[in-house]
């Protein structure tokens, strides 16, 4: 029966936090437990621990008097978020493509056939699966890291790069032709063992879309 209730728990958990990350809860939502009780299938003391945990990330605010609510988002945060995600992911970068050898490029060509062939989805205006086009955006992305040595780097990155999601959903959109050129140089970039030139893009790949975030009227 425990087993049972921690599998139960952890579907709960990523549903949740699928949809706290993919806007269906929207930023400042009160999260009244009898509702999400049977929504997500749970015990009130399963969804307590569930709330709780996703607090610990951030994505929930808890406040002991007034209950759960949906982390919001600001303009500051947005902007924090961009510039740890440009720290870790070029740092990472540098030590991924000194150490990758050919499996670690596979990947990385892999990654990207998936993601490029979704944004080419996007381009012709068929926006039916945004949620597989940021996973196989943030797929490429830890792609490009993945040699870097580090799993905790890795997590880390992946715990940012995903309160990040949110703003891209909710604010930064599909930014169209370049973000498509920005990734297929970020590729050529991997290919050709250039780090310095795909931080470079990646910086301009971030700012790129904070500018579109704070300037299209969404913060």
């Amino acid at each position: 029966m425990l087993a049972a209730n921690e599998t139960a728990g952890q579907k709960a958990y990523q549903r949740i936090r699928a949809d706290i990350l993919f806007g269906r809860l929207a930023p400042g939502a009160k999260l009244k437990l009898d509702s999400l009780k049977d929504q997500y299938a749970i015990s009130v003391s399963t969804l307590r621990e569930v709330l709780n945990r996703l607090s610990s990330e951030r994505l929930v605010i808890a406040e002991s008097q007034r209950g759960f609510e949906v982390a919001p988002i600001s303009r500051q945060d947005l902007q924090e978020l961009a510039a740890l995600r440009q720290l870790i992911e070029a740092h990472a970068i540098e030590s991924s493509f000194s150490a990758g050898d050919v499996e670690w490029e596979a990947r990385v060509v892999a990654a990207h056939h998936k993601l490029a062939s979704m944004e080419e989805r996007m381009l012709a205006n068929d926006r039916s699966e945004t949620e597989l086009w940021k996973r196989y955006d943030w797929q490429f992305h830890q792609a490009l890291i993945s040699a870097c040595g580090s799993q905790t780097l890795m997590e880390t990155h992946a715990g940012v790069f995903d309160k990040y999601l949110r703003y891209q959903i909710m604010a930064l959109g599909f930014r169209g032709e370049i973000g498509i050129h920005e990734h297929a140089m970020l590729l050529e970039a991997a290919l050709k063992r250039d780090a310095k030139r795909a931080c470079d893009v990646l910086a301009t790949h971030i700012e790129g879309g904070v500018w579109a975030a704070l300037t299209g009227g969404s913060l």
